[in-house]
């Protein structure tokens, strides 16, 4: 098999597949022979991917559904199943930021819509995808984050650093799980990339809570301060769901050009 085409003959489920990591994994798919599934909340946004990767004459395809809407999501993977009867590879990428505050100033319908995306997402992804990824075994990859796992320092971030440690536990427990069944679950937690989750969260009052810490000139080590691209996220990513991870389940796998080892 040709190298480059180390996806060919698979099938890929990627959630926020519109924009950023979700984007850049829908192009590795693409390009490594993969049939890329793409799943999001905008239908436009999807569409300008899908024409990017060559559209459905290439066997994509393209869902559109809320990941922490359960009727949603169950109906996304209804119309999936009329043309993809078995998943090989899953990434569950959909995310948002939330609302960044205080925790006596974060209501409790903030905290619930953090964790209803990131972490009841990725359940009901999961969970909606076993039935397609048990007959031949496959990949599962989650998008965490550095954030809630090897630092602490964002203030205000309580609700997304919970919702991000829990999507380790998530993946280690169904790692075990799911080993009977040839379906390996790995973690990828990315520091600083450029993707335009920030535009859309909400900070509050979280300038007193910054401790006086000090870190050296840029805080990413690799490239000298700048954060990384959508790009390096996901050639991991690639790999996690490629036959050379085959022996790889229940890792979590560090993409922030030494970020977090500056601020452990």
């Amino acid at each position: 098999m040709n190298p480059h085409q180390y996806l060919s003959g698979k099938s890929i489920l990627i959630t926020g597949a519109g924009s950023g990591i979700g984007r850049a994994v829908a192009e590795e798919v693409a390009s490594a022979g993969g049939r890329a599934v793409l799943l999001g909340r905008t239908r436009s946004a999807l569409e300008d991917v899908l024409k990017k990767i060559g559209g459905p004459a290439r066997g994509h395809l393209l869902l559109v559904a809320d990941v922490s809407d359960e009727a949603s999501l169950q109906y996304a993977f209804s119309v999936m199943a009329e043309s993809v009867p078995c998943l090989h590879g899953v990434v569950a990428n959909a995310g948002i930021n939330g609302v960044w505050a205080p925790l006596d100033r974060l209501s409790v319908e903030e905290w619930d819509t953090t964790l209803a995306v990131n972490l009841r997402g990725t359940f009901l992804t999961v969970r909606m995808a076993l039935p397609f990824l048990k007959p031949g075994g496959g990949s599962v990859v989650v998008v965490s984050s550095i954030n809630g796992n090897r630092i602490f320092s964002n203030s205000g971030a309580t609700a997304y650093a919970c919702s991000k440690a829990a999507q380790v536990a998530f993946a280690k427990m169904t790692a075990l799980e799911f080993a009977r069944d040839r379906i390996r679950v790995n973690v990828v937690c990315p520091g600083a990339i450029r993707t335009g989750i920030e535009d859309s969260m909400e900070t509050r009052d979280i300038g007193a809570l910054h401790l006086p810490v000090l870190f050296p000139e840029g805080d990413v080590p690799l490239t000298g301060g700048s954060p990384g691209e959508p790009g390096d996220v996901a050639g991991t990513i690639g790999f996690l769901l490629s036959d050379a991870a085959s022996h790889v389940t229940g890792t979590e796998l560090y993409v922030d050009g030494g970020q977090s080892l500056l601020q452990g």
